[in-house]
Protein backbone atom coordinates (compact mmCIF):
# COMPACT_ATOMS: atom_id res chain seq x y z
CA UNK A 1 0.00 0.00 0.00
CA UNK A 2 3.00 1.85 0.07
CA UNK A 3 3.23 2.54 -3.21
CA UNK A 4 -0.43 3.71 -4.44
CA UNK A 5 0.84 7.53 -3.30
CA UNK A 6 3.91 7.12 -5.05
CA UNK A 7 2.75 5.66 -8.59
CA UNK A 8 -0.19 8.25 -8.54
CA UNK A 9 2.62 11.26 -6.82
CA UNK A 10 4.66 9.74 -10.26
CA UNK A 11 1.38 10.00 -12.58
CA UNK A 12 1.17 13.74 -11.44
CA UNK A 13 4.64 14.81 -12.02
CA UNK A 14 4.73 13.46 -15.56
CA UNK A 15 1.54 14.87 -16.45
CA UNK A 16 3.04 18.43 -15.01
CA UNK A 17 6.33 17.81 -17.06
CA UNK A 18 4.48 17.15 -20.08
CA UNK A 19 2.47 19.81 -19.95
CA UNK A 20 5.19 22.47 -19.16
CA UNK A 21 7.08 20.88 -22.37
CA UNK A 22 3.93 21.43 -24.27
CA UNK A 23 3.43 25.20 -23.08
CA UNK A 24 7.45 25.76 -23.74
CA UNK A 25 7.40 24.67 -27.06
CA UNK A 26 4.02 26.36 -28.03
CA UNK A 27 5.48 29.55 -26.84
CA UNK A 28 9.15 29.20 -28.60
CA UNK A 29 6.58 28.70 -32.08
CA UNK A 30 4.23 31.44 -30.96
CA UNK A 31 7.47 33.77 -30.99
CA UNK A 32 9.34 32.24 -33.68
CA UNK A 33 6.16 32.87 -36.14
CA UNK A 34 5.64 36.25 -34.77
CA UNK A 35 9.18 37.33 -35.88
CA UNK A 36 9.11 35.74 -38.65
CA UNK A 37 5.97 37.76 -39.80
CA UNK A 38 7.81 41.10 -38.73
CA UNK A 39 10.64 40.49 -40.28
CA UNK A 40 9.23 38.90 -43.92
CA UNK A 41 6.61 42.27 -44.36
CA UNK A 42 7.21 43.64 -47.86
CA UNK A 43 8.96 47.11 -48.26
CA UNK A 44 6.69 49.79 -50.05
CA UNK A 45 7.66 51.89 -52.94
CA UNK A 46 6.04 55.43 -52.15
CA UNK A 47 4.55 57.13 -54.91
CA UNK A 48 3.51 61.07 -55.39
CA UNK A 49 1.18 61.72 -58.42
CA UNK A 50 -0.02 64.32 -59.19
CA UNK A 51 -4.23 65.11 -58.61
CA UNK A 52 -4.62 65.70 -62.56
CA UNK A 53 -2.57 64.87 -64.96
CA UNK A 54 -3.22 68.26 -66.46
CA UNK A 55 -0.63 70.06 -64.31
CA UNK A 56 2.25 68.63 -66.86
CA UNK A 57 2.10 69.61 -70.12
CA UNK A 58 4.94 69.85 -73.27
CA UNK A 59 5.44 73.45 -73.21
CA UNK A 60 6.29 73.82 -69.52
CA UNK A 61 8.78 70.44 -69.86
CA UNK A 62 12.04 71.11 -70.61
CA UNK A 63 11.70 68.71 -74.02
CA UNK A 64 15.65 67.90 -74.53
CA UNK A 65 15.69 66.65 -71.30
CA UNK A 66 12.77 64.68 -71.22
CA UNK A 67 12.43 61.03 -71.88
CA UNK A 68 8.73 59.59 -72.62
CA UNK A 69 8.23 55.57 -72.06
CA UNK A 70 4.81 53.98 -73.64
CA UNK A 71 4.23 51.10 -72.32
CA UNK A 72 1.31 48.99 -74.22
CA UNK A 73 0.35 45.16 -74.23
CA UNK A 74 2.56 42.12 -73.79
CA UNK A 75 4.70 43.88 -72.16
CA UNK A 76 6.06 46.43 -74.78
CA UNK A 77 7.51 49.45 -74.27
CA UNK A 78 8.92 52.27 -76.67
CA UNK A 79 10.82 55.26 -75.59
CA UNK A 80 11.68 58.41 -76.95
CA UNK A 81 13.54 61.88 -75.80
CA UNK A 82 12.54 65.28 -76.60
CA UNK A 83 9.04 65.73 -78.71
CA UNK A 84 7.73 63.57 -81.30
CA UNK A 85 7.91 66.13 -84.01
CA UNK A 86 11.79 66.72 -83.57
CA UNK A 87 13.72 64.17 -81.42
CA UNK A 88 16.79 64.24 -79.58
CA UNK A 89 16.53 60.47 -79.79
CA UNK A 90 13.99 58.60 -82.46
CA UNK A 91 11.16 56.22 -81.03
CA UNK A 92 12.81 52.98 -80.02
CA UNK A 93 11.34 49.35 -78.90
CA UNK A 94 13.08 47.96 -76.03
CA UNK A 95 12.20 45.40 -73.13
CA UNK A 96 12.12 45.33 -69.48
CA UNK A 97 15.60 45.03 -67.42
CA UNK A 98 19.46 45.60 -67.49
CA UNK A 99 20.22 45.74 -71.05
CA UNK A 100 16.73 46.78 -71.96
CA UNK A 101 14.87 49.85 -70.43
CA UNK A 102 17.26 50.40 -67.55
CA UNK A 103 20.65 50.75 -69.44
CA UNK A 104 18.99 53.39 -71.75
CA UNK A 105 18.00 55.20 -68.43
CA UNK A 106 21.16 54.86 -66.55
CA UNK A 107 23.24 56.54 -70.04
CA UNK A 108 20.89 58.84 -70.46
CA UNK A 109 20.70 60.09 -66.90
CA UNK A 110 24.82 59.71 -66.53
CA UNK A 111 25.11 62.19 -69.82
CA UNK A 112 22.61 64.47 -68.45
CA UNK A 113 24.35 65.01 -64.98
CA UNK A 114 27.79 65.32 -67.07
CA UNK A 115 26.34 67.87 -69.47
CA UNK A 116 24.96 69.95 -66.97
CA UNK A 117 28.07 70.27 -64.27
CA UNK A 118 29.09 72.39 -67.71
CA UNK A 119 25.88 74.72 -67.41
CA UNK A 120 25.39 77.30 -64.43
CA UNK A 121 22.12 75.83 -63.31
CA UNK A 122 22.04 71.92 -63.52
CA UNK A 123 19.49 70.11 -65.46
CA UNK A 124 18.16 66.94 -64.58
CA UNK A 125 16.44 63.99 -66.82
CA UNK A 126 12.61 64.12 -66.37
CA UNK A 127 11.18 60.80 -67.51
CA UNK A 128 7.42 60.71 -68.39
CA UNK A 129 5.57 57.20 -68.67
CA UNK A 130 2.60 56.55 -70.22
CA UNK A 131 0.44 52.97 -69.47
CA UNK A 132 -1.63 52.47 -72.07
CA UNK A 133 -5.19 50.88 -71.28
CA UNK A 134 -3.65 47.36 -72.48
CA UNK A 135 -0.63 47.42 -70.57
CA UNK A 136 -0.70 45.73 -67.59
CA UNK A 137 0.09 46.76 -63.71
CA UNK A 138 3.04 44.73 -63.91
CA UNK A 139 4.57 46.74 -66.44
CA UNK A 140 3.50 49.69 -64.13
CA UNK A 141 5.65 48.33 -61.45
CA UNK A 142 8.52 46.98 -63.58
CA UNK A 143 8.95 50.55 -64.57
CA UNK A 144 8.99 52.09 -61.71
CA UNK A 145 11.55 49.70 -60.07
CA UNK A 146 13.75 50.75 -62.78
CA UNK A 147 12.86 54.78 -62.59
CA UNK A 148 14.49 53.82 -58.42
CA UNK A 149 17.36 51.08 -59.73
CA UNK A 150 18.32 54.23 -62.55
CA UNK A 151 17.36 56.40 -59.71
CA UNK A 152 16.01 59.01 -61.48
CA UNK A 153 14.48 61.49 -59.12
CA UNK A 154 11.82 63.40 -61.37
CA UNK A 155 9.09 61.09 -63.43
CA UNK A 156 5.11 61.29 -63.79
CA UNK A 157 2.58 59.07 -64.58
CA UNK A 158 0.62 60.37 -67.65
CA UNK A 159 -2.02 58.11 -69.16
CA UNK A 160 -2.91 60.75 -72.09
CA UNK A 161 -1.55 60.15 -75.25
CA UNK A 162 -1.66 62.32 -77.99
CA UNK A 163 -2.85 60.75 -81.47
CA UNK A 164 0.76 60.18 -82.78
CA UNK A 165 1.70 58.34 -79.63
CA UNK A 166 -1.42 56.19 -80.12
CA UNK A 167 -0.42 55.49 -84.06
CA UNK A 168 3.31 54.50 -82.95
CA UNK A 169 1.94 52.16 -80.38
CA UNK A 170 -0.58 50.81 -82.69
CA UNK A 171 2.19 50.00 -85.31
CA UNK A 172 5.05 47.54 -85.42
Amino acid sequence: MENLPEKAKNKKETIRVVAIVIIGISLLSLVFFIVVAKLSKPTVMTLNLPQTSKNITHSKLDLPNTITILLGENSRIIYYRGSLDSPVISPKETKYGENGIRKELMLQNKSMLKNSSKLPKSKKLIVIIKPDTKSNYKNLVDILDEMAIAKIDTYAIVPEFTPEESKLLASK
